[in-house]
């Protein structure tokens, strides 16, 4: 069932940077719109250049982050334990099917 807890852990990393993503999306988002107000808030040229070196800095650092959780996810993926769980209680749904057999053991 080894190809199976890896199919899970992969749907667990990918689902993770999807939210890892969107959030910096998300980011990149806020920090164009903060600079459209910044910009139209500013009186001079300086304090709009310094508008749009705020919203590059605020981008770029979300893209970082994004990256590092993608490396994290990865990481806690080859370490067996997925994104949203905990280390070393590997990532079962413990919904097996047993069967009891009253024979067995006798």
């Amino acid at each position: 069932m080894q190809s199976g807890r890896n199919a899970a852990e992969a749907v667990k990393e990918s689902a993770a940077n999807m939210g890892a993503s969107a959030k910096a999306g998300m980011e990149k988002t806020k920090a164009t719109a903060q600079e459209k107000v910044d910009k139209m808030r500013a009186h001079d040229p300086i304090e709009k250049d310094m508008a749009r070196e705020r919203k590059e800095e605020r981008i770029q650092e979300a893209e970082l982050d994004k990256q590092q959780a993608r490396v994290e996810h990865g990481a806690e993926r080859q370490a067996g334990s997925g994104p949203g769980t905990r280390a070393g209680l590997g990532t079962g749904t413990g919904t097996g099917t047993h069967t009891y057999d009253p024979t067995v053991g006798r």
